[in-house]
Protein backbone atom coordinates (compact mmCIF):
# COMPACT_ATOMS: atom_id res chain seq x y z
CA UNK A 1 0.00 0.00 0.00
CA UNK A 2 1.07 3.42 -0.38
CA UNK A 3 2.20 5.96 2.67
CA UNK A 4 3.74 9.39 2.27
CA UNK A 5 7.06 9.16 4.76
CA UNK A 6 9.51 11.85 5.86
CA UNK A 7 12.66 10.83 5.25
CA UNK A 8 14.36 14.60 6.65
CA UNK A 9 13.57 18.17 6.61
CA UNK A 10 11.07 19.15 3.64
CA UNK A 11 11.94 15.37 2.25
CA UNK A 12 8.43 13.65 1.93
CA UNK A 13 8.02 10.49 -0.31
CA UNK A 14 5.03 8.71 -1.40
CA UNK A 15 6.26 4.81 -1.30
CA UNK A 16 5.36 1.31 -0.85
CA UNK A 17 4.96 0.00 2.63
CA UNK A 18 3.78 -3.62 3.83
CA UNK A 19 0.21 -3.64 4.38
CA UNK A 20 -0.81 -3.47 8.08
CA UNK A 21 -1.37 -7.45 9.92
CA UNK A 22 -4.88 -8.29 11.37
CA UNK A 23 -5.99 -6.38 14.21
CA UNK A 24 -5.24 -7.62 18.11
CA UNK A 25 -8.17 -7.67 20.92
CA UNK A 26 -8.85 -3.94 20.93
CA UNK A 27 -7.83 -2.59 18.19
CA UNK A 28 -9.71 -2.35 14.64
CA UNK A 29 -8.21 -1.93 11.31
CA UNK A 30 -9.01 1.33 9.36
CA UNK A 31 -9.16 2.77 5.55
CA UNK A 32 -7.52 6.05 6.37
CA UNK A 33 -9.90 8.79 3.84
CA UNK A 34 -8.84 11.69 5.12
CA UNK A 35 -5.96 13.93 6.81
CA UNK A 36 -5.65 17.40 7.92
CA UNK A 37 -2.72 18.97 7.85
CA UNK A 38 -1.83 20.81 11.10
CA UNK A 39 0.70 23.33 12.08
CA UNK A 40 2.79 21.00 14.51
CA UNK A 41 3.09 18.46 11.17
CA UNK A 42 5.00 21.72 9.63
CA UNK A 43 7.55 21.96 12.28
CA UNK A 44 8.32 17.96 11.67
CA UNK A 45 8.08 18.95 8.05
CA UNK A 46 10.37 21.80 8.69
CA UNK A 47 12.88 20.82 11.23
CA UNK A 48 13.13 17.53 11.83
CA UNK A 49 11.84 17.62 15.00
CA UNK A 50 8.87 19.02 17.21
CA UNK A 51 10.11 20.47 20.59
CA UNK A 52 12.98 18.18 21.39
CA UNK A 53 11.47 15.19 19.75
CA UNK A 54 13.37 14.13 16.73
CA UNK A 55 13.06 11.18 14.33
CA UNK A 56 15.63 8.57 13.46
CA UNK A 57 13.75 6.81 10.77
CA UNK A 58 11.89 7.89 7.82
CA UNK A 59 7.52 8.14 9.44
CA UNK A 60 4.70 8.59 8.58
CA UNK A 61 2.72 11.88 9.44
CA UNK A 62 -0.44 12.32 9.73
CA UNK A 63 -2.59 12.83 13.46
CA UNK A 64 -5.71 14.73 12.09
CA UNK A 65 -7.57 12.24 10.68
CA UNK A 66 -10.81 9.45 10.01
CA UNK A 67 -11.48 6.75 8.41
CA UNK A 68 -13.80 3.65 7.97
CA UNK A 69 -13.14 0.48 9.85
CA UNK A 70 -12.84 -2.82 7.70
CA UNK A 71 -11.47 -4.82 10.49
CA UNK A 72 -12.53 -5.28 14.21
CA UNK A 73 -10.31 -7.00 17.12
CA UNK A 74 -11.88 -8.94 19.78
CA UNK A 75 -13.57 -6.89 22.70
CA UNK A 76 -13.04 -3.44 20.60
CA UNK A 77 -14.91 -0.61 22.18
CA UNK A 78 -14.56 3.03 20.88
CA UNK A 79 -13.93 5.78 23.50
CA UNK A 80 -17.69 5.85 24.56
CA UNK A 81 -16.93 1.88 25.53
CA UNK A 82 -19.25 0.80 22.44
CA UNK A 83 -18.59 -1.86 20.47
CA UNK A 84 -17.27 -0.96 16.88
CA UNK A 85 -18.49 -2.72 13.95
CA UNK A 86 -17.14 -2.55 10.35
CA UNK A 87 -17.96 0.19 8.10
CA UNK A 88 -18.32 2.65 10.96
CA UNK A 89 -16.53 6.07 10.05
CA UNK A 90 -14.71 7.12 12.81
CA UNK A 91 -12.51 10.03 14.25
CA UNK A 92 -9.40 8.84 15.91
CA UNK A 93 -8.21 10.69 19.02
CA UNK A 94 -4.30 10.05 18.17
CA UNK A 95 -3.36 10.06 21.98
CA UNK A 96 -3.23 7.36 23.51
CA UNK A 97 -2.14 8.27 27.20
CA UNK A 98 -1.36 4.86 29.49
CA UNK A 99 -4.59 5.42 31.75
CA UNK A 100 -2.38 4.73 34.85
CA UNK A 101 -0.14 6.98 35.91
CA UNK A 102 -0.62 9.74 38.40
CA UNK A 103 -1.47 12.26 35.51
CA UNK A 104 -4.38 10.20 33.41
CA UNK A 105 -5.98 8.82 37.04
CA UNK A 106 -6.28 12.77 38.18
CA UNK A 107 -7.79 13.73 34.69
CA UNK A 108 -4.99 14.89 33.18
CA UNK A 109 -4.67 12.23 29.93
CA UNK A 110 -3.31 14.81 27.68
CA UNK A 111 -0.09 15.25 30.12
CA UNK A 112 0.14 11.33 30.77
CA UNK A 113 4.17 11.05 30.49
CA UNK A 114 3.79 7.49 28.81
CA UNK A 115 1.56 8.59 26.02
CA UNK A 116 1.90 7.39 22.28
CA UNK A 117 0.60 9.92 19.35
CA UNK A 118 0.41 8.74 15.99
CA UNK A 119 2.31 10.59 13.62
CA UNK A 120 4.83 11.57 16.34
CA UNK A 121 7.93 9.40 16.47
CA UNK A 122 8.29 6.82 16.60
CA UNK A 123 4.53 6.25 15.85
CA UNK A 124 3.33 6.47 12.54
CA UNK A 125 0.49 8.78 11.60
CA UNK A 126 -2.12 8.27 8.77
CA UNK A 127 -0.81 9.66 5.75
CA UNK A 128 -1.53 6.26 4.61
CA UNK A 129 -3.80 4.07 2.80
CA UNK A 130 -4.32 1.44 5.93
CA UNK A 131 -3.63 1.74 9.56
CA UNK A 132 -4.33 -0.42 13.02
CA UNK A 133 -5.46 2.14 15.82
CA UNK A 134 -7.00 1.20 19.38
CA UNK A 135 -10.42 0.96 19.47
CA UNK A 136 -10.32 3.60 22.65
CA UNK A 137 -9.41 6.34 20.40
CA UNK A 138 -12.62 6.09 17.96
CA UNK A 139 -15.30 7.93 17.80
CA UNK A 140 -18.20 6.72 15.00
CA UNK A 141 -19.13 9.94 13.12
CA UNK A 142 -22.51 11.10 12.49
CA UNK A 143 -23.39 10.90 8.61
CA UNK A 144 -24.21 14.80 8.19
CA UNK A 145 -20.11 14.91 9.11
CA UNK A 146 -18.47 15.32 5.71
CA UNK A 147 -15.31 13.32 5.54
CA UNK A 148 -13.28 16.53 6.03
CA UNK A 149 -14.84 17.70 9.00
CA UNK A 150 -13.85 14.63 10.69
CA UNK A 151 -10.03 15.66 10.63
CA UNK A 152 -11.04 18.67 12.01
CA UNK A 153 -12.83 16.76 15.05
CA UNK A 154 -9.29 16.97 16.28
CA UNK A 155 -8.46 20.44 15.52
CA UNK A 156 -11.71 21.69 17.65
CA UNK A 157 -10.69 19.64 20.51
CA UNK A 158 -7.05 21.17 20.80
CA UNK A 159 -9.70 24.90 20.53
CA UNK A 160 -11.79 22.97 23.34
CA UNK A 161 -9.21 22.85 25.73
CA UNK A 162 -7.31 26.04 25.15
CA UNK A 163 -10.92 27.79 25.68
CA UNK A 164 -11.32 25.90 28.94
CA UNK A 165 -7.83 27.03 29.90
CA UNK A 166 -9.26 30.55 28.75
CA UNK A 167 -12.34 30.14 31.24
CA UNK A 168 -14.11 32.88 29.01
CA UNK A 169 -17.05 34.76 30.58
CA UNK A 170 -19.76 36.49 29.29
CA UNK A 171 -18.07 39.76 28.56
CA UNK A 172 -14.92 38.76 28.90
CA UNK A 173 -12.65 41.00 26.08
CA UNK A 174 -9.95 38.89 24.32
CA UNK A 175 -7.89 39.31 21.50
CA UNK A 176 -6.35 36.31 19.53
CA UNK A 177 -3.24 36.19 18.09
CA UNK A 178 -2.73 33.65 14.92
CA UNK A 179 -6.44 32.62 12.89
CA UNK A 180 -5.20 29.43 11.44
CA UNK A 181 -7.76 26.94 12.23
CA UNK A 182 -6.63 26.75 16.07
CA UNK A 183 -7.67 30.36 16.34
CA UNK A 184 -10.33 30.65 14.63
CA UNK A 185 -12.07 27.68 16.21
CA UNK A 186 -11.00 29.53 19.96
CA UNK A 187 -12.78 32.79 18.37
CA UNK A 188 -15.95 31.03 17.83
CA UNK A 189 -16.00 29.12 21.06
CA UNK A 190 -15.26 32.28 23.26
CA UNK A 191 -18.07 34.16 20.74
CA UNK A 192 -20.81 31.60 22.11
CA UNK A 193 -19.30 31.89 25.52
CA UNK A 194 -20.42 35.48 25.26
CA UNK A 195 -16.62 37.02 25.12
CA UNK A 196 -16.61 40.85 24.07
CA UNK A 197 -15.11 42.44 22.41
CA UNK A 198 -13.17 39.94 20.64
CA UNK A 199 -10.15 41.22 19.03
CA UNK A 200 -8.55 39.08 16.08
CA UNK A 201 -4.86 39.48 14.51
CA UNK A 202 -2.86 37.76 11.76
CA UNK A 203 -0.31 38.41 9.20
CA UNK A 204 -2.06 36.89 6.34
CA UNK A 205 -4.91 39.08 4.48
CA UNK A 206 -7.25 36.08 4.23
CA UNK A 207 -7.02 34.79 7.58
CA UNK A 208 -7.87 38.08 9.08
CA UNK A 209 -11.07 38.56 6.82
CA UNK A 210 -11.96 35.06 7.55
CA UNK A 211 -11.95 35.86 11.64
CA UNK A 212 -14.08 39.10 10.73
CA UNK A 213 -16.67 36.48 8.93
CA UNK A 214 -16.37 33.96 12.21
CA UNK A 215 -17.26 37.02 14.59
CA UNK A 216 -14.39 39.11 15.71
CA UNK A 217 -15.40 42.45 16.56
CA UNK A 218 -11.99 43.36 14.45
CA UNK A 219 -9.40 42.15 13.13
CA UNK A 220 -5.78 43.15 11.96
CA UNK A 221 -3.07 42.39 9.62
CA UNK A 222 0.13 42.56 12.15
CA UNK A 223 2.23 43.34 9.40
CA UNK A 224 0.05 46.39 8.70
CA UNK A 225 -0.41 47.98 11.88
CA UNK A 226 1.57 48.10 15.29
CA UNK A 227 -0.69 45.31 17.12
CA UNK A 228 -0.72 46.26 20.66
CA UNK A 229 -0.63 50.36 20.15
CA UNK A 230 -4.13 49.09 17.94
CA UNK A 231 -5.19 47.33 21.06
CA UNK A 232 -4.92 49.67 23.32
CA UNK A 233 -6.55 52.01 21.78
CA UNK A 234 -8.98 49.67 21.21
CA UNK A 235 -9.46 48.93 24.80
CA UNK A 236 -8.79 52.67 25.82
CA UNK A 237 -5.34 51.61 27.39
CA UNK A 238 -6.84 48.66 29.41
CA UNK A 239 -5.85 45.81 27.54
CA UNK A 240 -7.59 42.88 27.66
CA UNK A 241 -9.11 40.08 29.97
CA UNK A 242 -7.64 36.99 28.08
CA UNK A 243 -4.86 37.09 25.70
CA UNK A 244 -4.34 33.78 23.45
CA UNK A 245 -1.43 33.08 21.02
CA UNK A 246 -2.23 30.34 18.38
CA UNK A 247 0.21 31.51 16.27
CA UNK A 248 4.34 31.43 15.42
CA UNK A 249 4.94 31.74 19.37
CA UNK A 250 7.92 33.64 18.60
CA UNK A 251 7.62 37.39 19.49
CA UNK A 252 4.15 36.73 19.38
CA UNK A 253 4.38 35.94 23.17
CA UNK A 254 5.64 38.92 24.13
CA UNK A 255 3.01 40.79 21.73
CA UNK A 256 -0.12 38.97 23.72
CA UNK A 257 1.18 39.42 26.95
CA UNK A 258 1.73 42.74 26.32
CA UNK A 259 -2.29 42.81 25.42
CA UNK A 260 -2.99 41.43 28.48
CA UNK A 261 -4.74 43.69 30.93
CA UNK A 262 -2.92 43.96 34.50
CA UNK A 263 -4.25 40.91 36.42
CA UNK A 264 -5.06 39.31 32.93
CA UNK A 265 -4.67 35.58 31.69
CA UNK A 266 -2.26 34.77 28.93
CA UNK A 267 -2.91 31.27 27.25
CA UNK A 268 -0.42 29.86 24.92
CA UNK A 269 -1.28 27.28 21.80
CA UNK A 270 1.60 27.65 19.57
CA UNK A 271 4.23 25.78 19.32
CA UNK A 272 8.00 27.73 19.16
CA UNK A 273 10.23 26.39 16.45
CA UNK A 274 13.17 27.42 18.25
CA UNK A 275 11.47 25.54 21.36
CA UNK A 276 12.00 28.63 23.21
CA UNK A 277 9.80 31.04 24.93
CA UNK A 278 10.48 34.23 24.33
CA UNK A 279 8.57 36.63 26.87
CA UNK A 280 9.82 39.88 29.02
CA UNK A 281 9.74 38.11 33.04
CA UNK A 282 8.90 42.10 33.88
CA UNK A 283 5.88 42.23 31.54
CA UNK A 284 4.40 38.71 33.23
CA UNK A 285 5.65 39.82 36.80
CA UNK A 286 4.19 43.50 36.87
CA UNK A 287 1.28 42.56 35.33
CA UNK A 288 0.51 39.90 37.93
CA UNK A 289 -0.31 37.65 34.70
CA UNK A 290 -2.15 33.75 35.17
CA UNK A 291 -0.04 31.79 32.32
CA UNK A 292 -1.41 28.82 31.10
CA UNK A 293 -0.17 26.20 28.47
CA UNK A 294 -2.08 24.39 26.16
CA UNK A 295 -1.48 20.83 25.87
CA UNK A 296 -2.97 18.85 22.89
CA UNK A 297 -6.51 18.34 24.44
CA UNK A 298 -8.16 16.27 26.87
CA UNK A 299 -11.68 14.59 27.04
CA UNK A 300 -12.68 16.14 24.55
CA UNK A 301 -14.30 14.56 21.46
CA UNK A 302 -17.71 13.93 22.96
CA UNK A 303 -18.01 17.88 23.38
CA UNK A 304 -16.61 18.18 19.86
CA UNK A 305 -19.51 15.92 18.62
CA UNK A 306 -21.87 18.00 19.95
CA UNK A 307 -20.42 21.66 18.72
CA UNK A 308 -20.73 20.25 14.99
CA UNK A 309 -23.98 18.60 15.62
CA UNK A 310 -25.65 21.41 16.97
CA UNK A 311 -24.69 23.27 14.63
CA UNK A 312 -22.56 25.71 16.46
CA UNK A 313 -19.57 25.61 14.44
CA UNK A 314 -19.05 24.75 10.18
CA UNK A 315 -16.06 23.07 10.27
CA UNK A 316 -16.43 22.64 6.23
CA UNK A 317 -15.87 25.96 5.95
CA UNK A 318 -12.29 25.88 7.22
CA UNK A 319 -11.55 23.70 4.43
CA UNK A 320 -9.60 25.66 1.81
CA UNK A 321 -7.76 22.68 -0.38
CA UNK A 322 -7.50 18.97 -0.93
CA UNK A 323 -4.86 17.27 -2.28
CA UNK A 324 -5.00 13.43 -3.10
CA UNK A 325 -2.32 10.89 -1.23
CA UNK A 326 0.18 11.08 -4.23
CA UNK A 327 0.25 15.00 -4.05
CA UNK A 328 1.33 15.13 -0.21
CA UNK A 329 4.52 16.12 -0.77
CA UNK A 330 2.99 18.99 -2.84
CA UNK A 331 0.25 19.98 0.22
CA UNK A 332 3.05 20.32 2.88
CA UNK A 333 5.07 22.08 0.03
CA UNK A 334 1.64 24.76 -0.56
CA UNK A 335 1.41 24.89 3.02
CA UNK A 336 4.48 25.30 4.33
CA UNK A 337 4.58 28.48 2.03
CA UNK A 338 1.10 29.43 3.01
CA UNK A 339 -0.27 29.46 -0.38
CA UNK A 340 -3.42 31.84 -1.17
CA UNK A 341 -6.21 31.73 1.20
CA UNK A 342 -4.74 28.49 2.98
CA UNK A 343 -6.87 27.69 6.22
CA UNK A 344 -7.28 23.79 6.36
CA UNK A 345 -5.76 21.64 3.45
CA UNK A 346 -6.85 18.18 3.80
CA UNK A 347 -5.24 14.99 1.96
CA UNK A 348 -7.82 12.80 0.43
CA UNK A 349 -6.94 9.01 0.19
Amino acid sequence: MKAARLHGPKDMRVEDVPEPPSPQPGDVLIRVKAVGICGSDLHMYEDGRIGDTEYEKPLTLGHEFMGEITAVGEGALDGNFQPLKVGQRVAVDPATPCYHCEMCEAGHPNLCPNHTFYGVYPDDGALQECMIVHGRNCFPMPDNVSDGAGTLLETLGVAIHASDLAKFRVADSVAIIGCGPVGLLILALAKHAGAYPIYAFDKFDWRVEKARQWGATEAWNVDEVDPVKVLNEASHGRGVDIAIEAAWADHSIQMAADMARPGGRLVLVGIPGDDQLHMKHATARRKGLTIRMARRMKLTYPRAYKVVESGMIDLDDLISHHYPLEEAPKAFEDNDHYIEGAHKIIIDI
